[in-house]
């Protein structure tokens, strides 16, 4: 009796103890009780970290008598879990081990006990865990109300009855309707706009993409799956800039051949993509490299690399080889010859050669060039990833052409694979062989302009077309990774942009751009709104969004870190007024370029 009332009170002191910790959104409590008469070390790994050594968590010595001795910390309930408890200079043999998830906010007891000769492990729930995703779920039905709400609103208007009900008003009150025929030929304008001047669904993809640009820059509401994937993998994060390098590469197509058929010189393209490269390279260098707090800009540890930086050097490789080889006109003449029916690929040969020769050097760069320290073709995260094995190999030859080329002080020092795999090298996800892939996956976005320019009397050939290719990337993707996130012959990974990588989403990317083709260009069931109005003011809203969101209203010192609510609420409310001002600036007719 004296026993079990001993350990109700340690219950209750632990509890007690465990309640005075404060617990963060992503956290959990997990504490440890010692029976066993000898000290024990608990180790653990995240299943999320590939082929990774064991890290002490905790060392708990001996227990005393019939008090066990105790310690609680903090887990994160990201990932699945992994523990072994070891006893403190035995053998390497586990005196026993669990994997778990854990729950957020949760409290839970794991007790380490001998029963008839032989230590096994015992759990408990202490306090039962929260519903992490209940926040995603209460912003996504506000959002649904908010769309539902404006487009109910919208069709009211545009009824008969309320038409005709408008008019009356009008009548009583002395107006006249002179302006309904301006309204018909507005309307009627308009409506010729997608079909001739502009590609609605490239600038609702585009604005799209930008729009969850913006919200997982901001956070994501501080969900694991709006952060970019540590190594290898993919999360919605990871998705958004290959989805604009391919953007890029199917508005050169439209755009260029847009102005040939005006009649604009080649010559004159290479100053206007010269200029352009300029600019998008420089804001990037010397405005979103750096913030106010780090004081001026200083050369001795300015980055080098960057998203604009990648996104000017791959549209002026990607623009100055269609220059040279676009053609004016794209017409599809009807012909029985064997090249008819890849007409979109034949007639732009010399260019297929060239980045079929960039892939080449990438891929043997990769995968042949010898790196000081590490093995060759090596593409793992270092650190404890591959069991410390090559603990200064980040990133293989990827990182090493970029220290090599640019220095250590000027790549990314706060890789993503830092925290999980305790990585201590620089290493840049915008680097240098990594750009050569994100050529190779705006080409992807050419050809796929370039389908859209010979079969634009066709719509449907032009959704088959996209169909067709993505079928054909997605097999390549499924060979090249087996079917797996880490065990392929090269794994889907953003930070090296892998060749896999490009095929996943340039497979993705001709799935979404057809879809909104169809929905939008040719079934005309959706303007697009409100992801045009971001889509056809990008430059703005990037360089934006970048500049102001550590200021007022974008972010605010949040006071509720123990849920996703009100981090959740900052991030969509950011995002949510870079997309009005983009549509007041739409509604003013100002639309940034350059």
């Amino acid at each position: 009796m004296a026993g079990r009332l001993l350990v109700f009170v340690l219950g209750v002191s632990l509890l007690c103890h465990a309640t005075a910790i404060e617990l963060k959104y992503d956290e959990a409590l997990l504490t440890v009780n010692n029976h066993l008469q000898e000290p024990i070390t608990l180790l653990y790994v995240s299943d999320d970290c590939y082929k990774c050594l064991l890290q002490p968590l905790l060392t708990l010595p001996a227990a005393q008598s019939l008090r066990p001795t105790n310690h609680t910390v903090i887990i994160g309930t990201q990932f699945t879990l992994t523990f072994h408890v070891l006893r403190e200079g035995g053998d390497e043999e586990p005196v026993c081990s669990w994997k778990q998830l854990y729950g957020e906010h949760g409290h839970y007891r794991m007790s380490v006990q001998s029963n008839n000769g032989s230590e096994q492990c015992y759990s408990l729930v202490i306090r039962s865990p929260e519903n992490c995703l209940l926040a995603l779920l209460v912003a996504f039905v506000t959002l649904l109300s908010v769309w539902g709400l404006y487009y109910l609103t919208a069709y009211v208007l545009r009824s008969s009855c309320t038409h005709k009900l408008l008019q009356e008003l009008k009548k009583k009150m002395g107006h006249k309707s002179k302006d309904e025929p301006d309204r018909s030929v507005s309307q009627g304008q308009n409506a010729e706009i997608p079909k001739h001047r502009r590609l609605l669904s490239l600038d609702a993809f585009r604005g799209f993409s930008l729009t969850i640009m913006v919200f997982v820059n901001y956070g994501g509401g501080g969900y694991w799956f709006f952060q970019h994937a540590p190594w290898n993998g993919l999360t919605v994060a990871d998705l958004v800039m290959p989805w604009f390098v391919f953007i890029i590469g199917t508005s050169v197509a439209l755009a260029f051949s847009s102005m040939l058929k005006r009649g604009i010189h080649r010559s004159q393209l290479v100053r206007k993509l010269t200029w352009r490269t300029c600019v998008l390279m420089a804001i990037g260098a010397f405005f979103l490299n750096y913030g106010p707090v780090d004081g001026p800009l200083s050369w001795r540890w300015a980055r080098i690399p960057g998203v604009l930086q990648r996104l000017g050097f791959t549209y002026f490789v990607l623009a100055l080889m269609h220059t040279y080889f676009s053609k004016q006109n794209l017409e599809l003449v009807e012909s029985h010859h064997w090249s008819a029916a890849v007409r979109d690929i034949v007639v732009y040969w010399p260019e297929w050669i060239i980045v079929a020769a960039l892939e080449i050097v990438s891929v043997c760069l990769t995968f042949l060039l010898p790196v000081p320290g590490c093995p060759t073709g090596y593409l793992g995260p270092g650190g404890i990833g591959d069991y410390g094995l090559y603990p200064n190999c980040t990133g293989g030859a990827a990182g090493y052409i970029d220290k090599w080329l640019l220095g250590p002080n000027h790549i990314y020092n706060y890789p993503t694979c830092k925290e999980l795999y305790k990585t201590t090298q620089p290493f840049d996800p915008e680097g240098v062989l990594g750009t050569i892939n994100s050529v190779v996956m705006a080409f992807f976005g050419l050809q796929a302009g370039k389908i859209i320019l010979i079969y634009r009397k066709s719509p449907y050939k032009i959704i088959c077309r996209f169909l067709i290719w993505s079928i054909l990337l997605g097999i390549i993707s499924a060979i090249l990774t087996k079917c797996t996130r880490d065990e392929g012959f090269i794994p889907i990974n953003k930070n090296l942009w892998s060749l896999s990588f490009i095929t996943t989403l340039s497979c993705f990317s001709f799935l979404l751009l057809g879809l909104m083709f169809y929905v939008i260009d040719v079934r005309h069931w959706w303007g697009g709104q409100p992801f045009i109005y971001p889509g056809m003011n990008s430059i703005f809203v990037y360089v934006g969004h970048s500049l102001l969101g550590s200021y007022f209203p974008f972010n605010w010192e949040v006071k509720n870190w123990t849920s996703h609510y009100e981090i959740l609420a900052q991030d969509l409310l950011g995002t949510s007024i870079w997309v009005f001002v983009s549509y007041l600036l739409y509604r003013k007719n100002f639309f940034l370029k350059i």
